[in-house]
C-alpha cells in the first residue's frame, strides 16, 4: 500500500506545483502571467523536488515516473510485482493533480480567450516546431539524460529510493533549460497523458482539441530514452 500511496502522493504534489506554476505563467490574469521559461523551469524543479522527497518519505522511491519504473524493472533488482502498483499510483496522481490546478486556476482558464494552446500547455506538452522524428528524439534525448543522471547519482544499486530530492531536482532543472525548448521535457508519460486525458474531459471554457496526434510521443520517446540509459548503466557502468 506504501507503493501506491508514496508514488501517489509524491506525483500529485509534483503535478499541482508543476502545472500549477505553468498556469501561473500562460493564463490570464494571474499575478505571474508572462513571467517566462525561467519561472517554469524553477517551478517544475522545486515540483519534482518535493514530489520526490515526499514520495521517498513515505516509502515508495520516488519514481513520480513510467519512464523509470519500466527502466529499473528491466534492468536492476526492482521486483517488478509492484510495477502496476507504482504505475497506477503515478497515474493516479497526474489526474488528480490535473483537476486541483484547474479548480485553483478555474477563473483564470475561463479569462483566457482566444488562446486555447496555452490552456492545453498547463496540461500537457506541445512541441515549438513540429517534427515528430525529431519530437521524438528530443524526447528520447531529454529522458535519457534523467535517467542516466538520476542512476550515476544513486548508490550502486540503481535504486532511486536512495537518492536525495534534490540532486533530481537540480538535474530536471537543467534538463529544462538546455533540453526543454523544442518540446518542453516531458520527460514522463504519466505527467503528459494523465493530464492531456483530463483536458479532455474536464469542461475548461474556451478550450480547444487535447492534440492526440502528438500525445504518443511524450510516452514513447521518454520510455525507450529511459530503457537505454537504464542499460548503458547497467551494462558498461555498474558492472
Amino acid at each position: 500500500m506504501n507503493h501506491f500511496l508514496g508514488e501517489f502522493v509524491g506525483t500529485a504534489l509534483m503535478m499541482i506545483l508543476g502545472n500549477g506554476v505553468v498556469a501561473n505563467v500562460l493564463l490570464h490574469q494571474t499575478k505571474g502571467h508572462g513571467s517566462g521559461w525561467i519561472v517554469i523551469t524553477f517551478g517544475w524543479a522545486i515540483a519534482v523536488f518535493t514530489g520526490v522527497y515526499s514520495s521517498t518519505a513515505i516509502g515508495s522511491g520516488g519514481h513520480l515516473n513510467p519512464a523509470v519504473s519500466l527502466s529499473l524493472a528491466a534492468f536492476s533488482d526492482f521486483d517488478n510485482s509492484l510495477l502496476l502498483t507504482y504505475i497506477g499510483g503515478q497515474f493516479a496522481g497526474a489526474f488528480i493533480g490535473a483537476v486541483v490546478v484547474w479548480l485553483t486556476y478555474k477563473k483564470h482558464f475561463d479569462a483566457t480567450t482566444g488562446n486555447a494552446d496555452a490552456i492545453r500547455a498547463v496540461f500537457c506538452t506541445a512541441p515549438a516546431i513540429r517534427h515528430p522524428l525529431y519530437n521524438f528524439i528530443t524526447e528520447a534525448i531529454a529522458t535519457f539524460i534523467l535517467v542516466l543522471g538520476a542512476l550515476l547519482m544513486s548508490k550502486p544499486s540503481a535504486s532511486l529510493g536512495t537518492l536525495d530530492a534534490l540532486p533530481v531536482a537540480l538535474l530536471v532543472l537543467g534538463i529544462g533549460l538546455s533540453l526543454g525548448g523544442p518540446t518542453g521535457y516531458a520527460l514522463n508519460p504519466a505527467r503528459d497523458l494523465g493530464p492531456r486525458i483530463i483536458h479532455s474531459i474536464l469542461p475548461i471554457k474556451n478550450k480547444g482539441k487535447s492534440d492526440w496526434g502528438y500525445s504518443w510521443i511524450p510516452v514513447i520517446g521518454p520510455i525507450l530514452g529511459g530503457l537505454l540509459a537504464a542499460f548503458i548503466f547497467k551494462t558498461f557502468i555498474h558492472l
